[in-house]
């Protein structure tokens, strides 16, 4: 390994967020400390503060501190989900605009909408700031000082965001880790996934893919070291915190970044690894985990790799832990059913989108339904008697009536398998993101038009964007509109009594076949 320049010192920032444990900066800072561990580096949360002193502390931090290189991450941009948060509840207003009857409602909306635009614009505006104003101040004390900018919203928005950071930062899209070591030891990073403001990114950049990092258990004394904010996460006790145990997802689900960003090979980390990691925050006082691959069991072929997994957290002796995960429960069976229950899993979320075996195939989720169902038996007789959330993406591709009533049939049998109270249903509307399948079959359909601003929150673009096309979209708006005044507490059942109210239930076994007209679909709908 080269040397390295002495005066190098790295600042990690996790730009504002929900304050959920940030895995990221974590561990790319355990990963800089095992290849340069006389490397100085500082972690800062930004997302562990409040709003009106993120910028304060930053300047403050790299006043003390003085980095040579701010590595900066940005997580989330996009906003449609039926949640609250930033000012509102956006499908609610979005939909109050585009749906509603009652003038006075759509006015109520389009105010929502203008908080929504001010907040949404105004976090976008702080942070392109927060990035400026860091590296200015960064270079009142190293003329060269570099910006590396990176995340999830990076790696999804990086062509637009491109645009606005400053001339001469690099922007990585997916891994970190190989980038920084060569940027650090001064290597070029023309083969990284990455490119510098102010030269075009390669055509293509998101779907090159990621260099294999062989990932080692993350080294939590020392990152405590460096992070003085790490006990705000710990001391509650009511934070799951991340652990991560593969990276890379092998499906195709067409509305989905997750394959490109991370990649289709499916990289598995050293159990012992994985289990000394949790060990080290276990014997910090954490009980809660959250797995944090893309699938924590993402093919048939993986069920092996979590069975031994669970075998040896359970020889580790964390008897007490709870965990969740996303779960693929296609690719379960009896024996690691029984070993998730006997090992704490206590919340799983299923991404089934729909209960039309028809509409998953057209989404290309590779799901078979009715093995589902069965592995859903499976784990009720292993013992599970916990939260499942279960998400439906309505009106993606070809939703109709026929549908609609399948779903609703498919939704009661997982109630008759867990118990109502048990299975909360989510139900999102795609927020249709770049570099997916969705995106082109928008184009293909003429939805879409190419060069769009995929970050626009402007009416005519966040219509599109947030993905509900006619014949369906105007029912499903409506419908939503009057689940939000019956009962916005508990909106996802609401919404499915009230399908079943205007459609019917079809018999489980329709919903459970996809006929081979829907197959030939598929090729022509997300070629």
């Amino acid at each position: 390994m080269s040397p390295i320049d002495p005066a190098q010192r790295v600042l990690l920032i996790r730009l504002p967020c929900n304050p959920i444990f940030p895995v990221g900066p974590v561990y790319l800072a355990d990963h800089l400390h095992k290849r340069f561990p006389e490397l100085p580096q500082r972690i800062l949360d930004l997302a562990a503060l409040s709003a009106l002193d993120v910028e304060r502390v930053l300047l403050a931090t790299i006043e003390a501190f003085r980095p040579s290189l701010l590595v900066f991450s940005w997580r989330d941009i996009q906003i449609y989900a039926p949640v609250d948060g930033r000012s509102g509840n956006p499908l609610q207003h979005s939909f109050e605009v585009f749906y509603a009857a009652n003038p006075l409602r759509r006015l109520r909306g389009a105010l929502g909408g203008l908080r929504l635009m001010a907040a949404f614009y105004g976090e976008l505006w702080r942070n392109l700031r927060l990035v400026r104003r860091g590296l200015r101040r960064a270079r009142r004390f190293h003329p060269g000082a570099k910006v590396v900018i990176g995340g999830g919203a990076v790696s999804v928005f990086y062509e637009q965001l491109g645009q606005k950071l400053p001339r001469g930062t690099v922007v990585s899209v997916g891994e970190g880790e190989p980038l920084l070591e060569k940027l650090i030891q001064g290597e070029s990073l023309e083969s990284e996934r990455c490119f510098v403001v102010g030269e075009p990114p390669r055509p293509g950049l998101i779907h090159e893919q990621p260099a294999g990092v062989v990932k080692t258990a993350c080294d939590y004394p020392y990152i405590a070291s460096i992070w003085p904010q790490l006990d705000w996460y710990l001391e509650g006790g009511d934070f799951y915190v991340g652990v991560q145990t593969k990276r890379g997802c092998p499906h195709n689900c067409c509305y989905c970044v997750y394959t490109v960003v991370e990649g289709k090979q499916v990289r598995v980390n050293p159990v012992e690894e994985v289990v000394a990691e949790m060990r080290q925050l276990y014997d910090r006082g954490v009980r809660g985990f959250w797995f944090t691959d893309a699938q924590f069991i993402p093919a048939r072929r993986y069920i092996e790799d979590a069975k031994e997994l669970l075998r040896a957290i359970a020889a580790a002796g964390m008897a007490d832990i709870h965990w969740a995960a996303y779960i693929r429960a296609d690719n379960l069976d009896a024996e690691l059913a029984e070993l998730m229950v006997a090992t704490g899993m206590d919340y799983f979320e299923i991404g089934i989108t729909s209960g039309s075996q028809e509409l998953v195939r057209k989404m290309r989720m590779g799901y078979n339904l009715r093995t589902v169902l069965e592995n859903c038996r499976l784990l009720v007789k292993a013992g599970f008697r916990a939260q499942v959330s279960v998400n439906y993406s309505f009106n993606v591709i070809d939703e109709r009536p026929e549908t609609i009533r399948q779903t609703i049939a498919y939704h009661r049998e997982l109630e008759r398998i867990f118990g109502a109270a048990q299975v909360e249903p989510a139900i999102f509307f795609i927020g249709l993101q770049p570099h997916t399948h969705l995106e082109q079959y928008g184009f293909e359909q003429g939805m879409l038009t190419p060069g769009y601003n995929p970050m626009s929150m402007m009416p005519w673009t966040a219509r599109k964007l947030l993905w509900n096309p006619e014949p369906m979209g105007r029912v499903f708006g409506r419908l939503c509109l009057e689940a939000f005044e019956s009962d916005s507490r508990d909106f996802g059942r609401t919404v499915l009594a009230l399908l079943e109210r205007d459609y019917g239930v079809a018999p489980l076994e329709e919903a459970l076949k996809a006929p081979v007209e829907g197959r030939r679909a598929l090729a022509n709908a997300v070629r």
